[in-house]
């Protein structure tokens, strides 16, 4: 049997790779070390991603909550001792006030957020979905909530196991994470963006 080396990158490594010209407009993660190139987001991927990041933002703003951050910011979910970080980048994360007592950092997030939001394309695999599901769980996050554009569905993740599933004519919750959070998914995939 062949030995085949992989090279193993730490979240230093994927922030300066980040900025490098060959990987100018790519989405990169890290996961146990391993670098991970995603491609582009669609049109529909963005565009829910983009409510739901006004939506939740908003409504962290308003309620003087911590912070939420957009598509492509670095959460360092772990940083291995042995150089295998997991770096993970939801199209929404939220932060709950008093974890960044010196402000947004510069670099990734040195920890999981409180709350992670992700889009699904359809060149997703329904495995590394599962995967990055189970990475921010077991790394701390409350509650990961995956968005099925195609599908008009949400489900969502909490670190006790549950996982509940809601359709385009309910109302997702911020649970314990964002109490008083609740977004009508119709005005989500709405072609539009409001309620029919």
């Amino acid at each position: 049997m062949q030995d085949v080396s992989v090279q193993l990158y730490t979240a230093a490594d994927l922030w300066a790779l980040s900025h490098c010209p060959e990987y100018a407009g790519k989405r990169l993660e890290l996961r146990e070390g391993v670098l991970i190139e995603m491609s582009p987001a669609g049109g529909l991927h963005g565009q829910i991603a983009s409510r739901l990041d006004r939506l939740i933002g908003a409504f962290v703003e308003a309620h003087r909550l911590g912070a939420a951050t957009a598509a492509e910011t670095g959460y360092v979910l772990c940083a291995h001792p042995e150089g295998r970080d997991t770096v993970r980048a939801p199209d929404v994360g939220f932060v709950a006030a008093g974890c960044l007592p010196e402000g947004m950092p510069d670099s990734c997030i040195p920890f999981a957020p409180d709350l992670a939001v992700e889009a699904i394309s359809p060149n997703d695999e329904a495995e590394a979905v599962q995967q990055r599901v189970l990475d921010y769980l077991r790394f701390g996050t409350r509650q990961v909530s995956v968005v099925y554009p195609r599908a008009r569905s949400v489900v969502v993740y909490t670190p006790e196991g549950s996982a509940q599933t809601f359709g385009a004519d309910d109302t997702l919750d911020g649970g314990t994470v964002l109490p008083g959070l609740r977004i009508p998914l119709r005005t989500v995939f709405s072609p539009g963006g409001r309620t029919p």
